[in-house]
């Protein structure tokens, strides 16, 4: 087989006494030799990560405390973070579980994220047969399945070789960070001899497809308003806030997300006036502005349209159900003019650039972005990883 693919590749002539059919017999063939090589060495695992939310209303609480236990993402106190995060997640289950009822009765987070990786490697079984066969896993922060949860199926499943695979587009050290942080605990409890070499995506905030999946929802979108004001309508890009004390270590968040909405602004050729808000601030702290609430507020009485962009997430969820349509759109008395852009979920265009973002890790044999020291060195964790190197070992020949 090697001997064969050597030939085709020096020879100029070859295709031509190859036909169409012995070509794709030829490509599928070579399909199956990569996946049969690859796969007595095991799968390799695909593994969306993210801070995922409560697939049904009896979950929240758990959820809820997970979330406030984590001091990447909120630095309260190392030895009194647990006590404080059971009184919290007591104080808010109420209001929270109130909330997801209202949507559906739970967060669809999970459904989509395990949609998109099964699609993902889907399409990575053809664009890239070396890696094959491929596996869709999907590890949450703060939600089953939870990191370790999926550690375990993992090594169950003979998994040699993972990609985590950051579902926040735009690095943040309290989100992208403290997801790296826990599989990097994972990994020394569950798997100590390294069985499974691990790689990342940490960022993908100028990844094509998701520039183009953005541009096309928003273009169907403006298509409700009527064409006399459509390139009136004020396009809001709504991205969850940060706290400012996380912002002024660095953070690289912020600019990750305006890139984005440049990108997404250029493939629209600027056609109608946009800004980026910020959204979901809690607690009494100075957080990254100016919020999409209050933008939203202001603008309504007098613009012609308000459309706005979930464009720091990956799929619907409560910041999105809730928050925007149930808050900001529905209790609006401007409602009749503001609409929200739908969120990417299984958009084929996406999921396909988030294939190709995969192929070109997997090809360039990356085992984190150049980034990745500085934002560690900038982040502020009570249990960071303290080697990447160490962390991503260069995958064995």
């Amino acid at each position: 087989m090697l001997a064969v693919s050597k030939v085709a590749a020096a020879s100029p002539v070859s295709s031509f006494y190859i036909g169409p059919l012995e070509r794709c017999s030829v490509r599928r063939l070579l399909s199956t030799s990569a996946t049969r090589f690859n796969a007595k060495c095991g799968p390799t695992g695909i593994v969306f990560m993210n801070m995922g939310g409560p697939s049904s209303v009896e979950e929240t609480h758990d959820f809820l405390y997970q979330l406030f236990a984590d001091n990447d993402l909120i630095p309260i106190s190392k030895n009194y973070q647990p006590a404080i995060a059971k009184w919290i997640a007591k104080f808010r289950t109420p209001k929270i579980e109130k909330q997801y009822r209202e949507i559906g009765g739970g967060s669809p987070i999970r459904r989509w994220s395990e949609y998109q990786a099964k699609k993902v490697c889907e399409i990575l079984e053809e664009t890239h047969p070396q890696g094959a066969p491929y596996k869709p896993y999907v590890a949450f922060r703060y939600a089953r399945p939870l990191t370790d949860e999926t550690y375990k199926e993992m090594l169950k499943d003979g998994v040699k070789r993972a990609v985590a695979f950051t579902q926040y587009p735009h690095f943040s050290y309290s989100t992208t960070g403290s997801s790296i942080n826990e599989l990097w605990r994972q990994i020394k409890q569950l798997d100590p001899q390294r069985t499974i070499q691990w790689s990342t995506i940490d960022r993908w905030p100028a990844n094509r497809g998701l520039i183009d999946a953005f541009a096309e929802n928003i273009e169907a979108k403006l298509l409700e308003f009527p064409e006399s004001v459509r390139d009136k309508v004020v396009l809001l890009f709504s991205a969850h806030s940060l706290p400012m004390d996380v912002v002024n270590t660095g953070d690289a968040y912020p600019a990750e997300v305006a890139a984005t909405v440049y990108h997404v602004m250029s493939k629209l050729n600027f056609k109608n006036q946009y800004r980026l808000t910020w959204q979901s601030q809690v607690g009494p702290k100075p957080w990254l502005g100016p919020q999409t609430a209050k933008i939203a507020e202001q603008l309504a009485p007098t613009a012609d349209g308000l459309l706005f962009i979930p464009i720091a997430f990956t799929s619907d969820h409560i910041e999105t159900l809730h928050e925007v349509d149930l808050g900001i759109i529905d209790e609006s008395p401007h409602s009749a003019k503001l609409k929200r852009c739908e969120s990417l979920n299984g958009n084929e265009t996406f999921i396909r650039g988030m294939a190709e973002e995969v192929k070109e890790h997997l090809e360039s044999a990356e085992r984190y972005s150049k980034q990745l020291p500085l934002d560690f060195k900038l982040g502020k964790s009570n249990d960071p990883v303290q080697d990447l190197d160490e962390m991503f070992q260069p995958t064995k020949a």
